[in-house]
């Protein structure tokens, strides 16, 4: 999703110069929390991904930018469902919040942990329920962070898929996982790159076949035949579900993806003020910063 921001320094005619003797200036951010767990065994649900945010805003000279990355959560352990995915942040004096919320955790087995969990983007439920998938966008933004889960058919069969920023989980009527929402692409970096997938549904009743993994580092399902996979890592992909039947086993779900937060400013104002040990590129006569981890920016 390309960001609708002003590019180049913010004149000192428009806004005055700071005490620094520096004009503020504009910076695009891009926060993407931590994806959500897959549920564990069995035919569980497809982790959630981290909510997708996008904002751009103007800053004044040494103004201290706080990023705070959420990390994706564990994998559902034996009949439980898997945990959600950690927040992700930037904050700042005079800047608004930007909070994304962690992608929801997946159903597991039966009973009361087959539904999925709401956040960012939601969880999708386990074979074992029809109704229940988590709900996206979590607490409400505007534009919205992300999509709900998908659901299973309640038959014990296929796990439903976990929302991603761009779709709804996939909901299945029979054995199969469905596939995760997609992601939402974002050209911040400078090329397009896809983020916030959420994850696949595992297969059911010991002979359905997995989900895929949205697009934007989405996990995959398993089945008794295919081991699935963790969401991406600082792309905030949700966790696959498994099926957990023999000859594979699988008991665990698969854990969501670490998020991201991404600063692109006009190079020429750049302060060079950095902690947190961000990589730094440029792009189109923009500085960019990827945060894979806490840290801050002073501009």
């Amino acid at each position: 999703m390309p960001l609708n921001s002003t590019r180049g320094g913010a004149s000192a005619k428009g806004f005055g110069l700071t005490s620094g003797g520096k004009p503020p200036y504009s910076v695009d951010f891009l926060v993407v929390a931590g994806g959500g767990g897959g549920g564990g065994r069995y035919y569980s649900g497809g982790g959630g991904a981290g909510g997708f945010r996008t904002s751009t805003q103007t800053v004044k000279s040494g103004t201290v930018i706080t990023v705070t990355v959420g990390d994706g959560g564990a994998g559902g352990v034996a009949l439980n469902k898997g945990t959600p995915g950690v927040d992700s942040s930037i904050s700042g004096t005079g800047l608004t919040t930007i909070s994304s919320a962690g992608g929801g955790g997946a159903g597991g087995s039966g009973g009361a942990t087959s539904t999925g969990i709401s956040g960012g983007s939601g969880g999708g439920t386990s074979g074992y329920a029809s109704s229940g998938a988590g709900s996206g966008n979590t607490p409400s933004t505007s534009p919205s962070q992300g999509n709900n889960g998908g659901v299973g058919s309640g038959a014990a069969e296929g796990g439903g898929g976990g929302g991603g920023a761009g779709a709804v989980g996939g909901s299945t009527p029979n054995a199969n996982g469905t596939n995760g929402g997609n992601g939402t692409a974002s050209s911040i970096t400078g090329p397009s790159v896809t983020y916030a997938g959420g994850g696949g549904g595992g297969g059911g009743l010991g002979y359905g076949t997995r989900g895929t993994g949205g697009t934007g580092g989405g996990g995959n399902g398993a089945d008794i035949n295919t081991g699935g996979s963790a969401g991406g890592t600082n792309l905030g992909g949700g966790g696959g579900g498994v099926d957990g039947n023999p000859p594979r086993n699988d008991t665990n779900g698969y854990s969501g993806g670490k998020g991201v937060i991404i600063l692109s400013m006009p190079s020429i104002n750049f302060s060079g003020t950095v902690t947190g040990s961000p990589v730094e590129s440029t792009s189109g006569g923009n500085k960019i910063l990827v945060f894979n981890g806490t840290g801050s920016y002073t501009a």
